[in-house]
């Protein structure tokens, strides 16, 4: 059964897409086009499942929150 993980997109100043997996602290990438961010990103989580021994943080994203000052 495949895995499902969060993944928060934000774009840079410099147009790039930037994507991390809060589930997997550290892991994260870019790119210019969002089709190309989601192949780095895949490629990215199975790295990063790798390095921990292939076994799911049990941590989870509960939400996103915008707070102002």
């Amino acid at each position: 059964m495949a895995k499902e993980f969060t993944v928060i997109i934000e774009q840079d100043e410099e147009g790039y897409y930037v994507s991390e997996v809060p589930e997997l602290p550290g892991c994260h990438t870019q790119a210019k086009s969002l089709d190309k961010l989601m192949e780095r990103t895949r490629e990215a989580i199975q790295l990063c499942l790798e390095v921990a021994g292939k076994g799911r943080p049990s941590t989870h994203l509960v939400g996103v929150q915008k707070i102002a000052i």
